[in-house]
């Protein structure tokens, strides 16, 4: 049974250049070849599938997976220097994995890193736990603390079609406290190591280190993703993540 997300109304005192140079581009338009628009890229309606470990994810990457996860979202980006990818949520079962949807998505507009380094335009290759979420818009019902926030608004100066991407947001534990709201500014490593990597809403080419997919998609993952299953993020490119 999931339960009713924490709702924090308090806005974080951040500036908009510190919260948002990470993520959702520089406002130069996006880079990558476009995929698909905004509030568009409908889920696979494929049946679920059951698998024994979760497909393409090698040893590595695997290892890294907390025991306790019984909730993965896998990031499969198309190629190193690709910004398209796919986005696939799988809950474990048992002993087994199953997938639940799946969605169109993007990365960075420069494709992939292991070493991911401040407006590099790279997203991180890794697992990464989630544990918070927010937006410009209400608590749709996420499972995840959910801090809504005006702080969060892209600025009107970016393209329109950016203007929604921080609509709805799930922060991924890349440099950053867990337990705190995705606009926290606080990075454990350091500036140079970037920040501000989130699950957004897409708009329709690379990003400038997140991965975005559409407003429908980032609904059913607010909704989907639970506490108490201890849910991850593993993502990479595919030939990264079959290491």
């Amino acid at each position: 049974m999931r339960i009713a997300g924490v709702v924090r109304t308090a806005a974080v005192a951040v500036a908009c250049s510190a919260v948002l140079t990470s993520c959702g581009g520089s406002g130069d338009g996006g880079g990558g070849a476009a995929h698909s628009p905004q509030g568009g890229g409908r889920a696979a309606n494929r049946p679920a599938a059951d698998f024994q470990r979760i497909p393409d994810i090698g040893d590595r990457l695997r290892s890294r997976i907390p025991k306790n996860a019984r909730q993965v979202v896998a990031v499969y980006g198309e190629g190193e220097n690709s910004a398209v990818s796919t986005v696939v949520l799988y809950t474990k079962q048992g002993g087994t994995w199953k997938k639940e949807r799946s969605w169109p998505a993007h990365n960075g507009k420069k494709g992939w890193t292991r070493n991911h380094r401040e407006n590099d335009k790279r997203s991180p290759v890794g697992v990464f736990t989630l544990t918070d979420a927010g937006g410009v818009l209400a608590d749709p019902g996420s499972g995840l603390p959910y801090t809504r926030t005006a702080s969060l608004q892209a600025p009107h100066y970016w393209p329109r079609t950016h203007w929604h991407d921080f609509d709805y947001v799930i922060a991924i534990d890349y440099n950053r406290v867990p337990g705190t709201p995705p606009n926290d500014p606080t990075r454990p490593q350091g500036q140079a190591k970037g920040g501000s990597i989130w699950l957004h809403m897409d708009h329709g080419s690379g990003t400038s280190g997140c991965v975005s997919l559409s407003k429908s998609g980032m609904r059913h993952l607010l909704r989907a993703l639970d506490p108490k299953q201890h849910p991850v993020v593993v993502m990479g490119d595919r030939a990264a993540l079959k290491v």
